[in-house]
């Protein structure tokens, strides 16, 4: 089969898929490259094209060309025989949208399939099976209790149900705080819950092409400053990921467990990377990425290489597990 980079997406972390795919290429110089951009077009674009691109986590990536429908695309990559390697990250590519276009034409991409895309997606959803499979979520917050909330807990913290990257997190730390989750809760569902006080942690899981699946090394997030925000995670220097995490053993093995356990309960494939806060009183579970970043400065990359598993080799592992699903 043709292995073809799709990047890029419709959606606000289309900045951050550039820079998963130039991570990509870099490890599957042989692949092409396909582009997907905000009109819902794919173009077809050279190496030149995306290495020169220097600042993906800013900037726009233009390809300069008129591109085709996704549809269309799509179309060839089943014609062609093609396997998507996704360089995507949230909307439509994370949402379980693009994962069924590909399935009902039979085309084999890389990660978690439709239905558990889309769960894993869904905050609320999420943290609803997690809890079903073991996992212990934060206590949700209705916008209209957002008022007594705050008063309880002195301190909140609010995230859109269905996006990724730290987009639109809101901090409610004072009261004008709270007519900005209101603001924000106009233009799109947003989750609420309590502050919790503790350290930053995200764990991966891998599935391997001879059935076993295991959690690769905890890491402890420092953000730089304060807030592990977009800007915190791509941007600002002072940012510290420790991998691995200087978690105490009891602490570590809880993790790999929690992210395992988030991981099958959501039926995820492939790989996944589950988010958590360690508090005083044990982990809470936040969130499962189906599509984690996999730029050069991302967490799962870092993870892989604390396991000492070659990107590479991560790489053809989920590409041999993508042609494998859609062959059954």
């Amino acid at each position: 089969m043709r292995i073809t980079i799709l990047f890029g997406g419709s959606n606000r972390e289309r900045l951050v898929s550039v820079a998963s795919a130039q991570a990509l290429h870099q490890a599957l110089p042989e692949a092409d490259l396909w582009f997907w951009d905000i009109q819902d077009r794919v173009h077809f674009v050279s190496s030149k094209q995306l290495e020169e691109h220097a600042r993906p986590f800013e900037d726009e990536f233009k390809p300069g060309t008129r591109g085709v429908p996704l549809e269309q695309a799509l179309d060839q990559a089943k014609a062609e025989d093609r396997v998507l390697v996704l360089a995507l990250h949230g909307g439509r590519a994370e949402n379980g949208e693009l994962q069924v276009m590909c399935e009902v034409r039979g085309v084999p991409f890389t990660g978690s399939g439709s239905a558990s895309s889309h769960l894993a997606f869904d905050k609320i959803a999420a943290k609803h099976f997690a809890a079903l499979g073991g996992v212990t979520p934060p206590a949700g917050v209705a916008l209209d209790n957002i008022d007594e909330a705050f008063a309880e807990y002195g301190r909140l913290i609010a995230k859109p149900v269905r996006d990724g990257s730290s987009y639109g997190l809101i901090f409610v730390n004072a009261k004008q705080d709270l007519v900005a989750v209101r603001n924000a809760a106009k233009t799109e569902e947003y989750v609420i819950e309590p502050y919790i006080a503790g350290v930053e942690a995200t764990c991966g899981v891998l599935e391997r092409p001879d059935g076993s699946i295991i959690s690769l090394p905890p890491i402890e997030i420092i953000p730089g400053e304060g807030n592990f925000d977009y800007a915190a995670k791509y941007l600002l220097a002072s940012t510290q990921e420790i991998c691995p995490g200087r978690f105490t053993a009891e602490v570590t093995a809880a993790l790999k467990e929690q992210a395992m356990l988030a991981h099958r309960a959501m039926s995820c494939t492939g790989y996944s990377r589950s988010d958590f806060i360690v508090a005083e009183k044990g982990l809470v579970y936040l969130e499962t990425n189906t599509l984690p970043g996999l730029t050069k400065s991302s967490l799962y990359p870092k993870a892989l290489k604390a396991e000492g598993i070659d990107f590479i080799d991560f790489l053809r592992g989920l590409i041999e597990l993508a042609e494998r699903g859609m062959r059954k």
